[in-house]
């Protein structure tokens, strides 16, 4: 998979099994900000001084290093989660240039894709734990979650992912109150989560996309 410039200049790349990009060709890391770090992480880290969060496809490692760069500008200690069951190479990671882009250097980004199962701290404020499998494979503790990125690849691509059983699980690992946001607001995943007692509301997308979900746990 070699590298594709969006149209803010940061990269994303091109999955061939899946047919589909990680990221929106309209833009990756304005697309990461505007779904999973203003309307996630900003709307939920106020009066709060550590979050934890879940992150449903690992993929790239772009929310995780935004998270980071938030994180570290407003002094947040962050317990990451990231389930990816295809985790892209060392190589390929080296390849993005998300860390020129975002003001991190790149070894820090390296060392989120060297990570393996066990709790890493990535930084002084940021620990990041990887399961590299299957959501469906992968405990998730109770209770836990602040906040979860929802960013598989889509509905029609993966369609076991973005059932009433799975969100039933993240319902489940998540604190009340919590907040889960995602890109897909097709009406099989609102119905989903609805079904599983989130509240959803739609917000305005990023150029390229016209809206996006945002579900809580209340």
């Amino acid at each position: 998979m070699e590298p594709i410039i969006t149209s803010d200049k940061s990269h994303t790349l091109f999955n061939e099994i899946i047919g589909e990009h990680y990221h929106s060709t309209f833009g990756a890391v304005q697309e990461s900000e505007h779904i999973f770090i203003d309307a996630g992480l900003k709307f939920i880290s106020e009066n709060k001084s550590t979050i934890s969060i879940l992150e449903m496809g690992f993929g790239t490692g772009l929310n995780a290093l935004l998270t980071l760069k938030f994180s570290q500008v407003h002094k947040l200690n962050i317990n990451y989660f990231g389930v990816e069951a295809f985790p892209i190479s060392i190589e390929q990671a080296m390849m993005l240039n998300y860390p020129e882009l975002v003001g991190i250097e790149k070894e820090t980004f390296v060392k989120m894709h060297h990570c393996a199962k066990e709790s890493e701290k990535i930084s002084g404020n940021f620990v990041l734990n990887k399961s590299l499998a299957k959501l469906e494979d992968t405990n998730l503790p109770d209770n836990y979650f602040d906040l979860v990125y929802f960013d598989a690849f889509s509905p029609g691509s993966q369609p076991e992912l973005w059932t009433e059983e799975v969100f039933q699980k993240v319902f489940k690992s998540m604190k009340t109150p919590s907040v889960l946001t995602t890109y897909s607001c097709k009406g099989i995943v609102k119905r989903a989560l609805k079904s599983t007692g989130f509240q959803i509301e739609k917000l305005p997308g990023p150029p390229g996309k016209r809206e996006f979900l945002r579900a809580k746990k209340c």
